[in-house]
C-alpha cells in the first residue's frame, strides 16, 4: 500500500486563509493525505477569525507580525520560520496560495528544499509590478518555483504560458473563493446567528441602497486614499443610498476616513467584519465599491457588480465578462459610475446579469486530485 502523501498548507492572511480553508477540510477527509497546516499569522485577528469559522486549528503558528515591521524583515522572519517548519514536516507538497510575502517566502523556502510547490490561484497578472505592489513580484516569484500551477481560469492559464511556463504543469481549475463563498452561504442558511451583526445597520439603512465599500491597497495610500474619500462623501450626499464601510485597522487608512466621513448619518464606518458578515454584506448590498482582489471574485457570485477603485486588475476576466469596471481613484469617475449604476437600471441589470468568470464552485476537487499524483 502506497504511504499517504504529506501535503503543508501555508498561508497568513485573512484571504489566503478564506481561499485555502475548503481545499484543508477536503484533504483532512481524504486519506490519500497526511494534511498539515502552518500560518504566519500575517494578518492576526482577521486570520483567527476565518480559523474559527472554519474549524482550522494550525500545525504551527509562527505569529511573525511585529509593530514597524518592514516588508524586508518580514520576508525574512516568514523564510526562516518557514522553513523551519519544513525541516520538522519534510512535505511531499507545500501548498501556497496567491501573491503574499506568507506565498512567497513559503514557495522560496519550499524551493531552497527541493520541495514542489503547488501554487493555488496562479497566473494573476496585471503587468506593472508596482500595481498592485508588491503583489505583482511576488506572483511572478512563485510563478516560477511552482510544479503545479493551479490556474483560477484559462486568462491566467495563458498568462503563464506567455511566461513560458511548462505547459503541462498548468492546469484551470475554477477559484477556490466559489467553493468558500458556497459553504458560508450554506452554514449562514443553517445558523443565521453568524451573521446577525448587520442586523442593526439593515434596520437603519431600511429603504435605501447599500454600497459596500473595501478599501485597503498599499498603493492608494495618501492621494488615492484622500480621493475615495473625497467621492464616498460626495456619493453619501444621496438620500436614497447608505454606504458600510469596514474600515482596515491600518492607522493609513483610517485617518483618512475618519477625518473624511465621521459623523455622515448615511456612511457606516465600523471594524473589519468576519467572513460570515462580509458575505452578508455582500448579500445586501446593491454593488461594491473597492480596491480588493478577493471582492472582484465573490460578488459577482451574488449577483453584485464590483466597481474597482485601481488604475489595473489582474482579475481582467470580470472586466472582460462585464461583473466589474476599473474607475481608478479619481473621484469624479468613481461618482459618475456610482451614479449611472444608480440610475440607470439597464446598465445596473447588465451587469448584475453577467456570467461569473472565476468558478463554479468545485474548484477544490479539482485541485486534490492534481495533488493525488506523486510529484
Amino acid at each position: 500500500m502506497t504511504d499517504p502523501l504529506r501535503i503543508l498548507t501555508i498561508f497568513g492572511t485573512r484571504p489566503e486563509a478564506i481561499k485555502l480553508f475548503p481545499l484543508v477540510h477536503a484533504l483532512d477527509a481524504d486519506s490519500r493525505f497526511i494534511s498539515r497546516v502552518c500560518v504566519s499569522g500575517q494578518h492576526r485577528d482577521m486570520l483567527d477569525q476565518v480559523l474559527a469559522i472554519a474549524g482550522l486549528a494550525p500545525d504551527h503558528d509562527l505569529d511573525v507580525m511585529q509593530p514597524g515591521q518592514t516588508l524586508d524583515m518580514l520576508t525574512a522572519n516568514l523564510l526562516s520560520g518557514l522553513g523551519q517548519v519544513m525541516d520538522a514536516e519534510k512535505p511531499d507538497w507545500v501548498v501556497v496560495q496567491g501573491d503574499t510575502a506568507t506565498a512567497m517566502a513559503g514557495a522560496l523556502a519550499a524551493y531552497y528544499r527541493k520541495i514542489p510547490v503547488a501554487h493555488v490561484e496562479a497566473g494573476l497578472r496585471s503587468g506593472n509590478i508596482h500595481h498592485p505592489w508588491p503583489e505583482e513580484v511576488n506572483r511572478k516569484i512563485i510563478g516560477t518555483i511552482a510544479r503545479l500551477h493551479l490556474a483560477p481560469t484559462e486568462t491566467s492559464a495563458e498568462a503563464l504560458r506567455r511566461e513560458n511556463v511548462a505547459p503541462e504543469t498548468i492546469h484551470v481549475t475554477g477559484n477556490t473563493v466559489i467553493d468558500a463563498l458556497h459553504w458560508i452561504t450554506r452554514r449562514i442558511g443553517q445558523e443565521p446567528a453568524l451573521a446577525a451583526g448587520l442586523a442593526e445597520l439593515e434596520a437603519r439603512f431600511n429603504g435605501k441602497r447599500i454600497i459596500g465599500v473595501t478599501s485597503h491597497r498599499r498603493e492608494n495610500f495618501g492621494g488615492g486614499l484622500e480621493a475615495i474619500a473625497a467621492a464616498i462623501r460626495e456619493i453619501a450626499r444621496r438620500d436614497d443610498v447608505a454606504l458600510i464601510f469596514p474600515v482596515h485597522p491600518n492607522p493609513n487608512v483610517r485617518a483618512v476616513m475618519d477625518g473624511a466621513l465621521a459623523g455622515l448619518p448615511n456612511v457606516a464606518m465600523i471594524e473589519p467584519l468576519d467572513y460570515p458578515h462580509f458575505a452578508r454584506l455582500l448579500d445586501i448590498c446593491h454593488l461594491m465599491l473597492s480596491d480588493s482582489g478577493g471582492v472582484q471574485e465573490e460578488a459577482p457570485a451574488l449577483g453584485k457588480p464590483v466597481l474597482v477603485m485601481r488604475e489595473t486588475t489582474e482579475r481582467p476576466e470580470g472586466v472582460a465578462a462585464g461583473t466589474a469596471r476599473l474607475v481608478g481613484t479619481d473621484s469624479r469617475r468613481i461618482v459618475e459610475e456610482v451614479t449611472r449604476l444608480l440610475d440607470d437600471e439597464a446598465a445596473y441589470a447588465e451587469m448584475a446579469r453577467a456570467h461569473n468568470p472565476f468558478g463554479d464552485g468545485r474548484s477544490v476537487g479539482r485541485i486534490v486530485e492534481l495533488l493525488a499524483i506523486r510529484p
